[in-house]
């Protein structure tokens, strides 16, 4: 009677890790057939974030610092900041204390936020045309491609790099007409780090930081 008490409860415990798995399996498969495409994503924020420049105008020249709150709230979700953070810092970020990471991400965090912020309030007439982009099946990496439009000028291709995280796709580097964001950022980092170390790179940002915010 134990004996077979006891094989019923392996046959349960079989049953129930299968199901377990196919759960898993059906939740991820959920997942990835509701995650928007990387192309899609960028143009749906990218026409939002305009719409509302276009739409509140007169209070962002009242009140420039307004930008930073559309960049918090529309664009921030779809960085990888993390990933962002660790290429900018290259091989400095292994000499990073924890605490310095992180408060290495804090301020990095927010000259993104202040770099967005100033881009968005110089745009005016410019259009974004995003080019589409065909994934396999299994890429968890892709590169988007676009062009800013601007009236009587030539277009500036911008192309994105992007992975997935959390079930949705983050930009982890951009490179506008050819030059990587990331790669900028770590010739300026590494140049910092050399002068005065991780704490000197710190102090740097909270200073930027800080001036951006006061002008």
């Amino acid at each position: 009677m134990i004996k077979g008490n006891n094989m019923i409860m392996r046959k349960a415990s079989t049953l129930a890790g299968l199901l377990l798995l196919l759960q898993f399996h059906f939740s991820s498969a959920l997942a990835a057939a509701e995650m928007v495409a990387p192309d899609v994503m960028l143009k749906q924020t990218s026409d939002e974030v305009i719409a509302i420049i276009k739409d509140k105008r007169e209070q962002l020249e009242k009140d420039p610092s307004l930008v930073y709150d559309l960049v918090h709230e529309y664009i921030l979700p779809h960085l990888d900041e993390v990933t962002i953070a660790k290429l900018a810092l290259g091989k400095n970020w292994r000499d990073a204390s924890r605490e310095q990471k992180i408060e290495f991400i804090n301020e990095f965090r927010n000259l993104l936020i202040r770099t967005y912020g100033k881009s968005l309030s110089e745009f005016s007439d410019q259009e974004i045309n995003y080019f589409p982009v065909q994934l396999k099946e299994g890429d968890e990496r892709v590169v988007v491609k676009s062009e800013v439009i601007q009236p009587g000028g030539p277009s500036i291709p911008v192309s994105y790099r992007m992975r997935i995280k959390d079930d949705a796709w983050k930009v982890y580097d951009l490179s506008i007409d050819g030059v990587s964001l990331v790669t900028s950022y770590r010739g300026t980092f590494d140049q910092e780090v050399r002068k005065g170390g991780i704490e000197g790179l710190l102090k740097y940002l909270k200073e930027k930081n800080t001036k951006k915010v006061a002008s």
